[in-house]
């Protein structure tokens, strides 16, 4: 009886070839089936493009599997079920099968989705997560400007959460990093202008791309439109040191940072 292949969620970074893992660069070099998303049928695929950009070639056996731009769980769960069903096939057949992402795998990612509804397909099916760079610690980098320092505490949330929330982590947080903020790109920045941090705000989008844009003067991107893959990095030097987080207990030596 053929063995069942291994399912790999394979981290690509959030651009930029060189940030690919040893053991990402690995897999890729293997006799694998490439699995990539894709928003639409015959789309482009972000994560694809890394790959090609390190210059390997898409192998014979690929699949795009579409996971398209909505919020609505019910569609979302038919790709999901599409997408898993198109991966058992060569899995069962004895192929191991890459799942290309970029950025990381464990953070705000399609894989965790699929390998969630494989694992419930067939619970027997071995799934592997390779871990990447994220695009928050590559845009940080890029910005020269550290995440965290001692006790400082970092909150890293989608901007769709909300203004609300958003403003409320400012008081929470030391860095607060915004994704894919493109939806409500103009509402950030008049509550960053109310908040007198525009000026400890950074602006990056497509890091570590041919296409990859920084604007440290954010006051600029009013008006204008910005990519999906694009994210703000803000330093709040208000928050009152050494203060504890709501829900935070002091522990036994040193105090307690959320991250």
């Amino acid at each position: 009886m053929t063995s069942k292949g291994t399912l790999f969620g394979v981290s690509l970074g959030p651009g930029d070839p060189g940030l690919i893992t040893r053991r990402a660069w690995e897999l890729l070099h293997r006799n694998t089936v490439w699995a990539y998303p894709v928003r639409r049928k015959n789309g482009d695929s972000y994560a694809l493009d890394i790959v090609r950009r390190s210059g390997l070639s898409l192998p014979q056996a690929h699949m795009p599997l579409v996971f398209p731009m909505t919020h609505d769980t019910e569609i979302l769960a038919k790709y999901w079920l599409a997408a898993a069903r198109a991966v058992l096939t060569p899995l069962y057949a004895g192929n191991d099968v890459c799942f290309l992402v970029e950025g990381d795998a464990c953070t705000y990612s399609t894989f965790g989705h699929l390998a969630r509804t494989v694992a419930a397909l067939d619970g027997d099916i071995v799934i592997e997560t390779i871990p990447g760079v994220s695009a928050y610690h590559a845009a940080a980098a890029r910005l020269g400007t550290p995440l965290a320092d001692g006790e400082d505490a970092v909150a890293i949330i989608p901007a769709a959460y909300g203004i609300r929330t958003i403003e409320h982590l400012l008081d929470e947080f030391d860095t607060l990093v915004l994704l894919k903020v493109k939806p409500l790109l103009d509402d950030i920045l008049a509550l960053l202008e109310r908040r007198g941090l525009l000026e400890h705000a950074r602006f990056i989008e497509k890091v570590g791309t041919p296409d990859e844009r920084t604007i440290e003067q954010v006051a600029m991107l009013r008006g204008t439109t910005v990519n999906y893959l694009s994210l703000l990095l803000v330093k709040n030097p208000n928050r009152p040191r050494g203060e504890l987080l709501r829900g935070c207990r002091r522990k036994s030596g040193p105090q307690a940072v959320a991250s």
